[in-house]
């Protein structure tokens, strides 16, 4: 069982920080795109290079293990605030498919803060750089 766990939060991290590494990535080579995409949905695109530091750093720190409690609670704010101000806030505006869409993109946000919410309770495992060398104690 011990074994299992100190693979399984490594993993987890991989799985939660790839999305906020690559999307902070492809809004680097989409920069006046996402700034257009923020300005048209009330967000001052004067933020951009906020959100693409909290998304890169973020899920860096948090897929290496390094301040991953801070890292995992600063993203899951993100997610929500991200998913409020760009998922269900438009899709009251919308009819049939498009508008579950967006509800079903606001509930994956959401999901997301939960997993987050896991690292900030539990830590970040035994393979990462806040437990250097620490081992999961055996059942």
């Amino acid at each position: 069982m011990s074994q299992m766990l100190n693979y399984a939060a490594p993993l987890g991290r991989l799985l939660l920080s790839f999305m906020f590494i690559l999307s902070g990535l492809q809004k680097i080579s989409g920069y006046s795109g996402t700034q257009g995409y923020m300005e048209m949905m009330g967000v001052p695109g004067a933020l951009l290079p906020i959100v693409i530091l909290v998304e890169v750093v973020g899920g860096i720190a948090l897929l290496i293990g390094w301040q991953a409690r801070p890292a995992a609670f600063l993203l899951a704010g993100f997610s929500l605030v991200s998913g409020l101000l760009f998922h269900l806030v438009p899709s009251f505006g919308m009819e049939g498919m498009a508008a579950q869409g967006e509800v079903i993109s606001f509930m994956k946000n959401v999901t997301i803060a939960g997993g987050m919410l896991m690292v900030v309770a539990f830590g970040p495992g035994a393979l990462s750089v806040d437990k250097r060398g620490a081992a999961v104690p055996a059942e």
